[in-house]
């Protein structure tokens, strides 16, 4: 098994409270990281139909079952367990009873809003961070064509195939499961141009347009993209600074593998030429941060910020009360130009540094306190 960075953080909620939720992309490793923290807890998946039949059934009895608690996988297939864990947890002096997987984050925290608010700690797991890719990729292009999905770092899987294969499975599944899409194959090529806005601002009318849907459909589609983790919307930060601002958000995907899929880049070569290596660089770097917030248990406080003029940071990562502005550069060799919006923030908010993640292999440390990380680097950083 790759080890999870998150495992010391899943551990730590289990010893603080009677239930932790897991949730996060399909395939993401949720349950080989659960079954490995917590291998003495009894192992049932919802996914099977008669165990699921058994839960909506007879719940009591079912839960009656496990006295010592469980690991329940893809619990929101079973939504009306919730109400009855509620009662167990209560009766219950122990911590981490109970540890529940989901891939549908919109039905899993519905569940745990209406019934075990204040019981569960929740924690996100997303596909694997550089940290853990480790040693076991280092070509820039061949780990953004592959993306952070473990099967494709523990098995000889072919990536090209197996996210074709996940595009297909994730379609037929979940968007039926989440909502009830006639037109599959208008939906398909909905996620589609979606990748193909990866890193862009957020133009819903253009997407309707595109597709051939109204808006109302692009939003609601959006929404199920966003609550089975196959992309989100980085929000951008208008506070204070200009009145001309930006507040349109900005695509990107959760995976730059399955956005390359996607796109219909076949393998890591076709990478180095293609119009779309900056945005996908990018949305890997843009990743990377995320994951190191969300490995640690911690909230999303990540932004962008542009002006009507088109000035922008890249990324604005909020650490109150300090916000720290980095710029994102998939080019080899630095130049001027890297510095152009860091150089304008810093003259706009009187403040200093900031950092250039980019292609290259050198390390700097600028003058103005600015420093340039290697992608590679974030690894340490």
């Amino acid at each position: 098994m790759i080890p999870r960075t998150a495992e010391i953080e899943l551990k730590n909620l289990a010893g603080q409270f009677k239930a932790v939720a897991l949730n996060g992309p399909r395939q993401s490793g949720k349950t080989t990281l659960v079954r490995k923290a917590f291998p003495n807890k009894a192992y049932v998946s919802l996914e099977n139909p008669d165990i699921r039949s058994y839960a909506l059934n007879d719940p009591r009895g079912f839960l009656a079952n496990y006295p010592q608690g469980a690991i329940f996988d893809e619990v929101q297939r079973a939504p009306e367990l919730f109400s009855y864990l509620q009662q167990v947890l209560d009766e219950s002096p122990e911590k981490g009873v109970f540890i529940l997987t989901g891939s549908n984050n919109f039905l899993l925290q519905e569940s745990i809003s209406q019934s075990l608010a204040g019981r569960i700690a929740y924690l996100t797991l997303l596909p694997l961070s550089l940290a853990e890719i480790g040693g076991l990729e280092s070509d820039i292009n061949q780990m953004i064509f592959k993306g952070g999905y473990p099967v494709l770092y523990a098995e000889k899987s072919d990536p090209s195939k197996w996210f074709l294969n996940y595009i297909s499975t994730y379609v037929e599944r979940d968007v039926r499961q989440l909502k009830n899409i006639v037109d599959l194959s208008t939906f398909e090529r909905f996620i589609r141009l979606c990748a193909g806005r990866t890193g862009q601002l957020l133009n819903m009318s253009s997407l309707a347009l595109e597709t051939g849907v109204d808006q109302k459909t692009v939003a609601a589609w959006l929404s199920v993209l966003e609550t089975s983790f196959i992309l989100f919307r980085l929000q951008p930060y208008y506070k204070n600074y200009n009145k001309r601002m930006v507040k349109m958000p900005k695509l990107y995907f959760y995976d730059t593998g399955l956005a390359s899929a996607l796109l219909g880049i076949d393998n890591a070569a076709m990478l180095e030429m293609h119009p779309f290596r900056g945005s996908l660089f990018e949305n890997f770097v843009v990743n990377e941060f995320l994951k190191q917030r969300l490995n640690s248990g911690l909230s999303n406080n990540l932004f962008f910020w542009r002006d009507s003029t088109g000035n922008e940071i890249d990324l604005l990562i909020d650490q109150k009360p300090d916000l720290l502005p980095i710029e994102i550069k998939s080019g080899k060799t630095v130049t001027s130009d890297y510095f152009k919006g860091l150089n304008f923030w810093n003259k706009l908010t009187g403040n200093k540094g900031g950092k250039v993640v980019y292609g290259g292999d050198m390390q700097q440390t600028r003058s103005d306190g600015i420093s340039v990380v290697p992608l590679k680097d974030l690894i340490r950083d």
